[in-house]
């Protein structure tokens, strides 16, 4: 990531980030100002980041280039029930990890994809899961852990459209909801259990969901896991699991804690590597100076009323503060949604789906949000508080710019 440094503040006049407010927002006649700021850094017991570095213009996105897969779906080993529900959900050509790994995990080989989020992995893996599954007797048959509960419901959406009509079920083990009903799903015995590593756990130790018979373990954002500390869970339930199995694990980075998870879960991998370019290249990043909390949500209206605020994700630091700034903003004219821990998992689906279908054009989160949620067209990213830690800002902001295309982030920085 490239830095652009300056010694001193630059006013709207000078220069302002693309996307910022045009007209010059005021507040008691002073212009609001943009660009690294002396004071700053996180205020909010995290580890402390140089604002310098929520400044980054950004890299203009290479000419596309079309990807020609070696295959279509229609050439792939898969059932015609399986074809029948590709072809009803509009899929010709696969993208580049859906090429590289549906034909390996048909086959029954372990798997490593490397790919970027919003590349197409989680079809890669649901369409030959189903295919090796098909006429399976087991009960579960495969075990698919994810870091979030939204992703969790991302992961069963896509496998109830790929398994329509194939007497294949699922069940959903996230926390959040009603264990009791969860418990009752799993006693149905469903080929399929897809959830959070917490609550799986629980579940297991319980002795309700019981592992011996899985044939297939799927880890997606494997790398998110571990980065939320589900490192000890994840451990555990694979113990549970039986010696043979098929493996598959899917993750946008492998670090060292990454690849001493998978040394001891997958036998003689495959490794389908189509990651690309770090998504914050093509996010044009800087901070927004504001006086104080109340002068930032005045700023922020200001921005919000401009065109090209689009679809706009704005994260908090905690779950009243989410919860409040988007009752503000609703109040004042600015119709949004919040998601966070406080809320039922029905209420954060809704949110979320009413920000996906352009229902309301705010999203406000805390950081549940930046992890593995495939949310299109974001136009911008707003943190109103500060993130954590470095790590979390790029999660952050990794909601916008994505595909190749450009976004843009804001930062705001207290203090004069």
């Amino acid at each position: 990531m490239r830095n652009n440094s300056r010694n001193s503040f630059s006013r709207p006049s000078d220069r302002r980030p693309s996307g910022a407010n045009s007209g010059g927002i005021r507040r008691n006649g002073r212009p609001v100002s943009y660009g690294p700021q002396r004071r700053g850094g996180n205020r909010n017991g995290g580890t402390y980041i140089d604002p310098q570095k929520f400044v980054n213009k950004a890299v203009a996105p290479a000419e596309e280039i079309i990807y020609e897969p070696k295959h279509m779906f229609a050439d792939f080993p898969l059932s015609d029930a399986i074809k029948r529900n590709i072809e009803q959900a509009g899929y010709v050509k696969p993208t580049a990890i859906q090429d590289g790994a549906i034909p390996a995990i048909v086959e029954g080989r372990d798997i490593i994809g490397l790919a970027n989020t919003g590349t197409g992995k989680t079809a890669a893996f649901v369409i030959p899961m189903l295919e090796r599954i098909k006429d399976s007797q087991n009960r579960p048959s495969v075990l698919i852990m994810a870091p979030t509960r939204e992703l969790a419901y991302q992961i069963d959406d896509e496998f109830r459209k790929f398994s329509r009509g194939m007497r294949l079920y699922s069940s959903l083990i996230v926390g959040g909801m009603n264990i009791a009903r969860q418990i009752s799903d799993v006693k149905r015995g469903p080929q399929v259990i897809i959830g959070t590593p917490g609550r799986l756990k629980d579940l297991v130790k319980r002795g309700v969901l019981k592992l011996q018979s899985v044939e297939i373990v799927v880890l997606d954002e494997a790398d998110q896991m571990l980065d939320m500390g589900f490192i000890n869970d994840i451990r555990f339930l694979i113990g549970e699991l039986p010696e043979k199995r098929q493996s598959l694990c899917f993750s946008a980075t492998i670090n060292p804690e990454v690849q001493r998870l998978l040394s001891g879960l997958l036998v003689d991998p495959v490794t389908v590597s189509v990651r690309t370019a770090e998504t914050s290249e093509h996010v044009e990043q800087d901070v927004v100076r504001a006086e104080n909390k109340e002068h930032k949500i005045e700023v922020l209206e200001g921005l919000l009323r401009e065109p090209e605020f689009e679809k706009v994700l704005i994260f908090g630091q905690t779950k009243w503060s989410v919860q409040r700034l988007a009752e503000s903003l609703t109040k004042n004219g600015f119709p949004a949604e919040a998601i966070h821990g406080n809320k039922t998992q029905p209420q954060r689906k809704r949110a979320l789906q009413n920000f996906k279908d352009d229902r309301v054009k705010v999203l406000v989160a805390t950081d549940v949000a930046a992890r593995g949620l495939d949310i299109p067209n974001v136009s911008h990213v707003i943190n109103f508080d500060q993130p954590n830690t470095y790590q979390d800002y790029v999660h952050r902001i990794g909601r916008t710019g994505r595909g190749g295309k450009r976004g843009k982030a804001l930062t705001f920085i207290e203090g004069r």
